[in-house]
């Protein structure tokens, strides 16, 4: 059989890039080389990655800065996201290009495009805030930022309390014919990292929105808009699993998309952990012929691609 070069979108988890920024440095050493591993067996890789505790980070140091000078406004979410995309894009490029570099590839083109992704004003999702950002809070501080910054806050777990936004679904990738010609023309293109930066269209103006987009759905986004062959969602584990964690876990190596809607419908998967990861995965398999999803660990991309291991989501 002959191989066929493939165009995959890859989304990379938080697990794939540390918590701190050390572990950053180390982490996108080991991304880069499963990445690498695919870019020499001849496909044409396009990354999204997560930014979880990075836009923490920046949120916490940002909020920190406010307490310390009142003087200094609060800096929005929208452009804590970007703060992250061009930090992790700046790392992982790095990394990406140096060991290209060691593998014989001295035409190393890697970029990273800081991507708005526009949302619905509307989403219902805006109406029920529910993914916790930032630090914790005794209730005066809780109080306090309520009532300076108009956040919406809510008690976690016990723990203290946490802001709250929204996490809409992407609507359009607003630098998507950017993409496509880099992509075209062969370059290994960072983009929409930590779901992108999420806005919304007032007349001509794109305004930046407190909101968090699930990355694997902006990557289900993507690769339909790039008409990719394949999206590859990288997670903590090898195989996506039915009746996880029971005497009767069973893991899956294929699910039909019929068979995949089934088991969402039977709540199989974890909100918030698997079960966006299996949607995402199903939005872009149903949307074509051809096109299909994997869901498996970093370092099992490259036998995942070659049908050896992970869950593959297919028509």
């Amino acid at each position: 059989m002959m191989f066929r070069r493939k165009r995959i979108v890859i989304a990379l988890g938080g697990n794939a890039l540390g918590d701190t920024l050390p572990e950053q440095m180390i982490a996108v050493k080991h991304t880069s080389r499963a990445l690498c591993d695919l870019i020499e067996e001849g496909h044409q890789v396009v990354v999204v990655h997560g930014n979880g505790p990075q836009v923490g980070l920046i949120n916490n140091a940002m909020a920190a800065l406010t307490r310390e000078d009142p003087t200094h406004p609060n800096t929005p979410l929208s452009m804590c996201v970007a703060m992250s995309q061009a930090y992790i894009g700046y790392d992982l490029q790095n990394a990406l290009r140096e060991e290209l570099r060691k593998r014989g590839f001295m035409r190393t083109p890697v970029v990273t495009v800081v991507t708005q992704v526009r949302v619905d004003p509307d989403d219902p999702a805006f109406q029920d805030p529910s993914k916790p950002i930032g630090h914790f809070m005794s209730r005066e501080e809780a109080e306090f930022q309520a009532k300076t910054y108009g956040h919406i806050i809510k008690e976690d777990a016990g723990r203290g309390y946490r802001r709250v936004v929204a996490s809409p679904k992407p609507v359009e990738i607003v630098e998507q014919d950017a993409i496509n010609s880099l992509v075209d023309a062969n370059k290994i293109v960072i983009c929409c990292g930590g779901g992108g930066i999420p806005v919304v269209l007032e007349g001509d103006h794109l305004r930046g929105t407190s909101a968090v987009i699930d990355k694997d759905f902006v990557s289900a986004l993507l690769a339909k808009q790039l008409d990719a062959d394949m999206l590859v969602i990288l997670t903590a584990v090898e195989k996506v699993a039915i009746n996880f964690g029971r005497e009767n876990q069973e893991w899956l190596s294929e699910m039909t998309v019929s068979q995949a809607r089934r088991y969402v419908e039977e709540n199989q998967f974890a909100p918030g952990s698997m079960l966006p990861k299996v949607q995402a995965a199903i939005d872009f398999a149903s949307s074509g012929a051809g096109r299909t999803s994997m869901i498996t660990l970093l370092e099992k991309a490259r036998e995942g691609i070659m049908g050896k291991t992970g869950t593959l989501i297919h028509l």
